[in-house]
């Protein structure tokens, strides 16, 4: 899974629930870069590490040996949870992993080197994965 190696704060404030200014659509990792074929997402959301772990495992598989697959998100906010059945108060809980928060129109997963149908099969395959509805796009 995705973590950074160091983090200046083990634990992040919340930050803002605006849905107006979240509904923006993303403005920078909007163009493909890397590869031939990208997953970009139409909607916004926080991804853990665990679910882009998830998506690139199912890329990797369909692709095979040939292909190429570039990861354009990474997990650097900690999130936190207080353990079950414990009451309010007494702190703040302890990190449990890393989320990327994601708006719509940002590149998620770049795959090139494979044929078309293939490409298309794991990016669609990836995007089930993915609490964010996603979108094909072609360079």
């Amino acid at each position: 899974m995705l973590f950074p190696k160091k983090a200046k704060y083990r634990k992040w404030q919340t930050g803002r629930k605006n849905t107006a200014k979240l509904a923006r659509p993303e403005t920078r990792g909007v163009e493909v870069s890397f590869g031939s074929f990208g997953l970009k997402s139409m909607s916004q959301a926080r991804i853990t590490s665990n679910q882009i772990e998830s998506a690139r495992k199912v890329i990797v598989r369909t692709l095979g040996k040939t292909g190429k697959m570039w990861i354009r998100i990474f997990p650097d906010r900690p999130y936190t949870a207080k353990a079950a059945e414990v009451g309010m108060g007494k702190g703040k809980g302890d990190p449990q992993g890393y989320v990327t928060e994601v708006r719509a129109g940002r590149i998620l997963f770049e795959v090139d080197g494979v044929p078309d149908t293939i490409a298309r099969e794991a990016l669609r395959k990836a995007g089930m994965k993915m609490p964010v509805k996603t979108k094909i796009v072609v360079r």
